[in-house]
C-alpha cells in the first residue's frame, strides 16, 4: 500500500492500514522542514525529528545537481512502514515508492489538483492499481472516477483483465467523517458502519444482559475472576475476544462474557418540526402565530362571548341577536343605546372598549403572518418549545456534510454560524433547518439555540479554541449535555477528552480529529470497494463487506445457515436494490443464496481473504 499526503490524514491512514489490516505501507510525505503542519499521529513527531538530519543532507545533495526529488526512504523497524520524503508526487517519486508493484495508492493531499495529477500518472504506471483520491468537489470526483476507470480498461485491452482489481474511488474527508460525527452526537459512539443511507453501530452488551435477538458478532474477553478460567479449564486462547461465534459458543458464554451486536442508529425522540419544504396551502396555526398572540386572541373571543351572554340576560332577546348586537358594538357600527337601561349602556361601552383592544391584536396577527410567509425562503429561527435536538456549531465544509447526514436520519437540528456567507447556509435554508447567526463565544447565542433543552452539542468549526470554548460554556449551562468536538490535533483531542471526562463524569464527551474519523473509510477503499468498514473488538478487527454471491464459490447455492462459518464469516443482510435502504436484515437461515444476490457480511481478515480467494500480504488482505 502506498499513501501520499501532506497532513495528518496521511499518517493516520498509514497507521490504520498497518494496525487494522496488517498491510505493508510506503508513506510519501513532504520534507519535515517544508511541512505546513507537523504530523501529530502516534510516533510521527519522533520519526520526523530522527529523519531531519537525513532530509537536510539529501536536500543539499539535490541542490548540487538535478537528482531525484525524493529523499532516501527510511523505515521504522518492525512496524511494516517505509517513509519516503518528497515535495510533490512526481512520476519519479511514485516509481521509487513502488507504485508499479503496489496493490493500492491513496492520494490525500489537501490540494485537489495535486491529487488528480498524481492519479493520472499512477494509472499510467500501473493500470491494475486501486486508486483512492481525496477530493472535496463531488461532481468533479465523479468525472475523475469515470475517466481513470476508462483509462484502466483501455490499458488492458478494452476490458478488465482476469483477476484485475483496478478501481478508482474518490472520497472527501468531510463526507467520510460526517457519519461518525453524527453517530457520536446521537448514539455516543464512532464505531459505525455505513451502508447506503443506513448507519449501523457496534453495541457492547454486558454479561447477563438479555439478548436482543440480533446475531452475536463477537464475544468479549472473559472475566479473569470467572471460575471457569481460574481452574485452567479453558485454554488461554479462549480468554480473548471470539469473533463470529456459533450458537454453542454463545450459549456457553452466557452470563460470563460480554457480547457485541450490530444495531441501527436511530433517533427515538419526537420528529423534527422542520421537515417540510415550505408553507403549503394549509399552514398550522402554531407556525403562523406565536403562543402569546394565540392566547390574546382566545381571551378577546372569550370576553366577546361573555358580553353577548350578559346582553342576552339583561335584555332577554335571542342569544344570536345578542351576539350580533355585541359585535356591532364591538366594531362601533351600532346606534348609541340612548334611552336604554343602564345595564345595556354599560355593556355597549364595554363592547367598544373590547373593540379598541382588538385592533392592536389584529395588527400583530397580520404582521406575524406576513413575517412567517416572508421568512419561508430565508433562515428560520428555532421554534418556541423546541427540545431534544442537536445543536450544530459551524456550517463550513465539515458542518455542511454533518447537517445533511443528521437530516437524513430525521434528527432535529439547530445550527449556529458566525458568518452570514458560510457555504452551509444555503443547505440549511433548503432543508428548513433553524439557524442562529452569531459568534458562539458570545453570551446568549447558545441560549438562543435552545442549548438547555438540546440532546447534544456538535461543535465542528475550523477553530479548535472556538470548539473548546463553546463546549466549556455549554457545560456550564447543562453539565450533563452530550458534547462532540472536532479538533485538528489528535494529541490535543485526547487531552481535551480526558479532561472533560474527568470534570464531568456524568456526561458523555467525544473529541475527535477529522483525520481520525476519515482514515477508516479511506483505508477500506484501499482494500477494495467491497469493504464497508471495520469495527475494532478489543485487540482484533471485524470487517464488513458487500459482496456478490457469484464472486464467492463458498456462498453460491447454500442457505444462510450453511454459509455461516464460525470465526470466519457470517451473512448479515441481503441487498435487494429496492426502496428504503434496500437491505433485508432478518434473513432466515433457510434462505438459499443465488449467484445474482448481493449480501452484506461480517468477516475476519483471514475469512474475507479466503472468501475472495486471496492469499498472502501482497494480494490485498
Amino acid at each position: 500500500m502506498v499513501v501520499c499526503g501532506d497532513d495528518g490524514l496521511a499518517h493516520r491512514l498509514a497507521a490504520e492500514l498497518r494496525g487494522v489490516y496488517e498491510e505493508q505501507v510506503t508513506l510519501v510525505v513532504p520534507p519535515a522542514e517544508r511541512s505546513v503542519r507537523p504530523p501529530v499521529v502516534g510516533r510521527a513527531r519522533a520519526v520526523s525529528a530522527a529523519l531531519l538530519d537525513r532530509v537536510v543532507s539529501a536536500a543539499v545533495s539535490r541542490a548540487a545537481g538535478n537528482g531525484t526529488a525524493a529523499a532516501p526512504a527510511t523505515g521504522e523497524p518492525g512496524n511494516g512502514q517505509r517513509t519516503l520524503e518528497a515535495v510533490e508526487p512526481t512520476e519519479a517519486v511514485l516509481a521509487e515508492a513502488g507504485v508499479e508493484r503496489a496493490d493500492a495508492l491513496a492520494l490525500v493531499y489537501e490540494d485537489d489538483e495535486t491529487n488528480i495529477r498524481a492519479a493520472l500518472t499512477a494509472r499510467r504506471l500501473n493500470p491494475d492499481l486501486r486508486l483512492v483520491l481525496r477530493l472535496y468537489n463531488r461532481r468533479l470526483g465523479l468525472h475523475i472516477e469515470e475517466l481513470l476507470d476508462q483509462a484502466a480498461a483501455l490499458a488492458v485491452g478494452g476490458g478488465p483483465a482476469a483477476g484485475s482489481d483496478a478501481s478508482t474511488t474518490v472520497l472527501s474527508d468531510a463526507d467520510t467523517a460526517a457519519p461518525a460525527l453524527a453517530a457520536s452526537a446521537v448514539a455516543g459512539t464512532t464505531k459505525v458502519v455505513q451502508t447506503d443511507r443506513l448507519l449501523l453501530r457496534a453495541v457492547e452488551r454486558a454479561p447477563g444482559e438479555p439478548a436482543s435477538g440480533r446475531p452475536t458478532l463477537a464475544l468479549l474477553s472473559a472475566n479473569a475472576a470467572d471460575p471457569a478460567f481460574a481452574d485452567g479449564s479453558e485454554s488461554s486462547g479462549e480468554q480473548g475476544p471470539l469473533l463470529l461465534p456459533d450458537a454453542r459458543a454463545v450459549r456457553e458464554a452466557a452470563g460470563r462474557r460480554g457480547s457485541v451486536e450490530l444495531e441501527q442508529v436511530t433517533y427515538a425522540r419526537r420528529p423534527a418540526p422542520q421537515t417540510g419544504r415550505g408553507l403549503g396551502a394549509m399552514v398550522p396555526i402554531g407556525i403562523l402565530f406565536s403562543r402569546r398572540l394565540r392566547l390574546s386572541l382566545a381571551g378577546l373571543v372569550g370576553c366577546v362571548l361573555a358580553l353577548a351572554v350578559a346582553l342576552w340576560v339583561v335584555t332577554g332577546i335571542h342569544p344570536l341577536g345578542a351576539l350580533y348586537l355585541t359585535l356591532l358594538d364591538l366594531f362601533a357600527i351600532n346606534d348609541p343605546a340612548i334611552g336604554a337601561s343602564t345595564a345595556r349602556q354599560v355593556l355597549q361601552l364595554l363592547s367598544g372598549l373590547m373593540g379598541l383592544l382588538l385592533l392592536p391584536v389584529l395588527l400583530a396577527a397580520v404582521l406575524e403572518a406576513l413575517g412567517t410567509f416572508r421568512g419561508a425562503g430565508s433562515l428560520r429561527r428555532p421554534p418556541r418549545g423546541m427540545g431534544g435536538h442537536v445543536v450544530l456549531l459551524g456550517l463550513g465544509k465539515i458542518g455542511t456534510r454533518v447537517l445533511v447526514r443528521l437530516r437524513e436520519l430525521n434528527i432535529p437540528v439547530v445550527c449556529v454560524e458566525a458568518g452570514p456567507e458560510a457555504r452551509g447556509l444555503a443547505v440549511a435554508r433548503r432543508l428548513r433547518v433553524p439557524v442562529v447567526l452569531g459568534d458562539v463565544t458570545q453570551e446568549g447565542v447558545l441560549e438562543a439555540a435552545k442549548i438547555h433543552r438540546a440532546h447534544a452539542l456538535l461543535s465542528v468549526t475550523s477553530s479548535d479554541t472556538t470548539n473548546l470554548e463553546a463546549a466549556l460554556y455549554a457545560r456550564t449551562l447543562r453539565p450533563d449535555l452530550r458534547v462532540v468536538l472536532r479538533l485538528y490535533d489528535d494529541d490535543f483531542a485526547t487531552a481535551v477528552y480526558r479532561t472533560l471526562r474527568a470534570a464531568h463524569p456524568q456526561a458523555l464527551t467525544r473529541s475527535r480529529s477529522v483525520s481520525h474519523l476519515s482514515a477508516p473509510s479511506f483505508a477500506g477503499a484501499m482494500m477494495g470497494r467491497q469493504i464497508l468498514g471495520a469495527i475494532p473488538v478489543e485487540r482484533r478487527v471485524l470487517l464488513f463487506a458487500a459482496l456478490g454471491v457469484g464472486e464467492c464459490a463458498r456462498l453460491t447455492g447454500r442457505t444462510v445457515g450453511e454459509a455461516f462459518r464460525a470465526g470466519m464469516w457470517r451473512v448479515l443482510a441481503l441487498d435487494t436494490g429496492e426502496g428504503g435502504d434496500g437491505l433485508v436484515w432478518d434473513l432466515p437461515d433457510t434462505y438459499v443464496l443465488r449467484d445474482e444476490d448481493r449480501v452484506v457480511l461480517a468477516a475476519t481478515r483471514r475469512g474475507l481473504a479466503e472468501l475472495l480467494g486471496r492469499r498472502g500480504r501482497g494480494s490485498g488482505l
